[in-house]
């Protein structure tokens, strides 16, 4: 008798912790709300999706994109700046809400993370001068193919260029560099990045050489936030049919 008591007292305990740690953990979207703000991890150094301006103001499209999406969920936007390589990191520790940062949907990816419907399409190509004869990735090998550290194109470079020497930097604002000053020719990116490069050093002669595959852009989140991802499900919906979406892509990528 006095076990049996023990084991309902024990079992009404675990309930009763077990409902206190349900409510202190609202879901994520009642967690933003309550925060007044929300935390989107942006590489500022991918234009045109993420930069600086003359004035050190954060711009470009996917910023915008970030912007918006605030302002109609009614909360202060924290721009968490990120690499390339550090997008996923940054919401799997918590350091970021949300990922907006030209966050190309994989299927590897969305192993580990969840993501919106698509707001944007991206193209991955390999860029070159219009003096070195590239048409496919067989024409890689034995060759330095630059391209930003742990992006969708650092991947499919590595996967295609066989016999290639990947040459990793650590965000698209040090490729660029790297490419404009004639450290590497051969780089695997964006064409944003490509219009970029080509606006920095008009002499290098750099041209698109042939697309590696064409990926939705998604806006990042943790596993398991179904709420939180309706609401940005339905926004990405709503931007796209109002055409604000689309024109913020528009302004920065032509």
């Amino acid at each position: 008798m006095i076990r049996r008591s023990f084991l309902l007292r024990s079992a009404v305990a675990l309930a009763a912790f077990a409902a206190v740690l349900g409510t202190a953990h609202a879901d994520q979207l009642d967690d933003i709300r309550a925060a007044k703000k929300v935390r989107v991890a942006i590489d500022l150094g991918s234009p045109p999706f993420g930069t600086t301006d003359s004035t050190m103001k954060a711009t470009g499209s996917d910023v915008e994109t970030a912007r918006l999406l605030a302002k109609d969920l009614g909360v202060a936007l924290e721009i968490v700046q990120t690499t390339g390589a550090n997008r996923i990191p940054f919401l799997q520790t918590g350091k970021a809400d949300l990922v907006i940062s030209s966050l190309s949907v994989t299927p590897e990816r969305a192993k580990v993370i969840d993501f919106s419907a698509p707001y944007a399409q991206i193209l991955a190509v390999v860029a070159a001068p219009k003096t070195v004869t590239i048409k496919s990735f067989a024409d890689l090998a034995g060759k330095q193919v630059a391209t930003a550290r742990g992006t969708t194109n650092d991947k499919l470079a590595t996967e295609g260029a066989k016999g290639a020497q990947i040459v990793r930097f650590d965000d698209d604002a040090t490729l660029v560099t790297a490419i404009t000053s004639g450290q590497v020719d051969i780089f695997a990116t964006s064409p944003s990045i490509v219009k970029t490069v080509i606006d920095k050093a008009p002499g290098r002669g750099i041209e698109t050489k042939f697309e590696m595959k064409q990926f939705p852009l998604g806006i990042g989140m943790r596993k398991g936030e179904a709420k939180l991802q309706s609401w940005i499900n339905d926004w990405v919906q709503k931007n796209t049919a109002n055409g604000q979406l689309p024109a913020i892509y528009k302004k920065f990528h032509g």
